[in-house]
């Protein structure tokens, strides 16, 4: 979906940086996912570049340079692979100095999407999502479509916190708002999930609800393990069954 207005429905707010008040559990709801503070949303401001940094370390989405992680699934009914590596460039966006990630997924063997995705940490140790340079190829690597390309700063785009530094059962946030393009929001289920991949066996895992306005009634579910990342979605509920489970780490 990997996503901004900060939106956290836990005891605090978390980031020290803080793009959106804090507010009480009586938010509106109308998504899948449950209450979303619009009231919130709507405060937000700029980040403040000196509290940012390229440096993605938190444990539950690390994203140390040089790194991929490999997964494999099933993607609009094809089989899919897909390669996701955290490179050694930066580039700022709106100021901000973000870890430029590469996602390179092939459905059927044959390259069909690249994406840029750029994120940047808080001093409080919030994941932020600052935007995605979208491709969609066809099969002789010709591009057909930017659709879903967004960056903060562009034409009302906002960026928003991916992940927390501190997850806590409840919280929930706006991961990217980029109107009618870009709106993924998510919910932290609970931090004692089990799950299975090829690559291993987890307990103890980060699991998620995500969702967004743009496609009603379809709800994913992430699974996070610390010091690794995303080691799995699943859709499980409404439109097609989509999934993705981590296969390797290399690097």
């Amino acid at each position: 979906m990997a996503r901004r207005a900060l939106v956290l429905a836990a005891a605090g707010c978390t980031a020290t940086v803080v793009l959106a008040a804090c507010s009480s559990s009586s938010g509106t709801s109308g998504s899948p996912g449950g209450p979303i503070h619009r009231s919130a949303a709507a405060a937000a401001t700029s980040p403040v570049p000196r509290s940012f940094s390229a440096t993605v370390d938190n444990p539950w989405f690390p994203l140390p340079p040089g790194r991929t992680l490999v997964y494999s699934g099933t993607k609009d009914g094809a089989k899919s692979t897909e390669y996701l590596t955290a490179t050694r460039e930066t580039e700022k966006i709106t100021g901000i100095p973000c870890r430029v990630v590469e996602d390179r997924l092939y459905t059927d063997g044959t390259l069909s999407e690249t994406t840029r995705d750029y994120y940047a940490q808080d001093a409080a140790g919030n994941v932020w999502y600052f935007g995605e340079d979208t491709a969609e190829l066809d099969a002789h690597g010709n591009m057909l479509s930017t659709e879903g390309t967004w960056r903060a700063g562009r034409d009302g785009a906002r960026p928003g916190v991916f992940l927390p530094a501190h997850p806590v059962p409840g919280a929930a946030g706006q991961q990217e708002y980029y109107p009618g393009q870009a709106e993924d929001r998510f919910q932290i289920l609970d931090l004692s999930s089990r799950v299975s991949v090829p690559y291993k066996t987890f307990s103890g895992a980060l699991r998620t609800k995500e969702w967004t306005p743009l496609e009603p009634g379809v709800v994913d579910n992430k699974y996070y393990v610390k010091g690794i990342g995303t080691v799995k979605e699943v859709t499980v509920k409404g439109g097609p069954f989509e999934e993705n489970v981590l296969t390797a780490v290399r690097g």
